[in-house]
């Protein structure tokens, strides 16, 4: 079967399905933080509607520390503010040199760029260690063929919400406040640690007119730089939590939705498995898709059954209908074949705007599954600068966009389908 040939008024039935429960979840339920009652209890929800049309569903636990992954922009913050701070009363003073305060400076700087680096940009799991974990769980559903498995399909998408980013909420639209104060606090962390270091080395070696330059002014762009960590201070509100309407409830029932439209068409597959599988944890640093992921590995990439997994994140700006081939803010590479598989199908589905992209700041759940050798790749339609309802408040039901949640559930569609034709190898 091709897409042309499936049933339209099950798609536009499973449109209208998807507006009414997620609205529905998020009146019941709330704003669903990682690991919570609330997110558990959603998927519970999700878990009695999956049992109606698929053939076995289960929850996979694991344990996770919910803020450990953001919660490394108060502690990194807070660290330079305070080494500069005081290293600037210590000198005025004379109880330290300048020579020292730079030394300090820099390898508090130092040490906060690494951690930056190890969560957000590699989201290695680097601070787990020092904070609580609480049980979180992944949900589980399986369409099975009425053959032997040869293929198997997966589609996810994540049912927790975000912390609230205070500067997209305050600062609205394309005016939005994120870029110029995550660039300032990043790009004012390297700076700083380049002329302490600069700094340190001039009072050993003979630099001449530059080195006493930096010697003299060095201390104002850390100045500069502990003001802009007054704003990375800020930047997450943990006491609030978007509803998650768009990011990623949306993802979550193109899942559900892909194995009940199936179900409806009564689609039967020869050889080809298909899962929809509920993560928890992608606002909190992958930490349920990497546990998966993990748990699966060997089962996912056996050259016995040919296993893709197409994450679903953020059905809303059709404009920027994408596959996101390159994740994890550039350093992930999906696999190529599938990303086509899924260009393709966006093709088919009439979507001819729909191009390569990729995730130019963070990740998606998709990158966890490619760094274990899983194949794997993202399929999202969101403003990229960011939209304005990104990660707070504003993300709630009344922002749903009907026509781009359709457009998702007919590349879904299209991509299953096809796999099951040919697969992607």
């Amino acid at each position: 079967m091709k897409l042309k040939d499936f049933p339209s008024a099950v798609i536009k039935e499973n449109v209208d399905y998807t507006v009414k429960e997620i609205t529905n979840v998020i009146k019941k339920y709330g704003p669903r933080e990682s690991g919570n009652d609330n997110c558990f209890a959603a998927e519970k929800h999700l878990k009695k509607e999956l049992d109606q049309f698929c053939d076995e569903t289960h929850f996979e636990e694991y344990p996770m520390a919910p803020k450990a992954f953001l919660h490394f922009t108060k502690t990194v913050s807070a660290a330079i503010i305070i080494a500069v701070v005081a290293c600037l009363v210590l000198c005025l003073t004379n109880v330290i040199s300048m020579f020292v305060a730079q030394c300090i400076v820099g390898g508090v700087v130092g040490v906060s760029l690494f951690i930056t680096v190890m969560e957000f940009l590699l989201y290695k799991q680097f601070t787990d260690v020092l904070y609580k974990k609480i049980p979180a769980h992944n949900l589980v559903a399986t369409r099975k063929p009425t053959g032997e498995v040869k293929r198997r399909i997966v589609i996810s998408g994540h049912i927790d919400s975000a912390y609230e980013w205070r500067q997209i909420y305050y600062g609205k639209g394309k005016y939005n406040l994120f870029g110029p104060s995550m660039g300032g606090a990043i790009g004012g962390a390297i700076l700083s640690f380049i002329v302490a270091v600069i700094c340190i080395v001039a009072y050993f070696v003979d630099m001449g007119a530059f080195g006493e330059f930096m010697l003299s002014y060095a201390y104002y762009f850390h100045i500069l730089t502990a003001i802009f960590m007054v704003g990375l201070f800020i930047f997450v509100d943990f006491k609030t939590i978007s509803p998650g309407a768009n990011d990623n409830l949306t993802g979550t029932y193109a899942a559900v939705c892909a194995l009940r439209m199936l179900d409806m068409a009564g689609v039967e597959f020869e050889n080809t498995e298909v899962v929809a599988m509920i993560t928890d944890g992608e606002e909190s640093g992958l930490r349920g898709a990497k546990a998966y992921a993990k748990e699966h590995k060997a089962e996912f990439t056996s050259d016995d059954v040919e296993t893709a997994v197409l994450c679903c994140d953020t059905l809303t700006d059709l404009d920027f209908l994408n596959v996101y081939s390159r994740d994890m803010t550039f350093t992930v590479h999906h696999d190529q074949k599938f990303s086509q598989l899924v260009l393709d199908a966006a093709k088919e589905a009439g979507y001819d705007h729909a191009k390569f992209s990729s995730v130019y700041l963070g990740s998606s759940d998709a990158a966890a599954f490619t760094q274990e050798g899983i194949t794997a790749t993202c399929l999202a339609a969101m403003d990229p600068t960011p939209a304005d309802y990104y990660h707070n408040r504003r993300d709630n039901y009344d922002r749903l966009i009907p026509k781009a949640i359709e457009a998702g559930y007919k590349v879904v569609l299209a991509s299953i389908l096809n796999f099951d034709e040919n697969g992607c190898k």
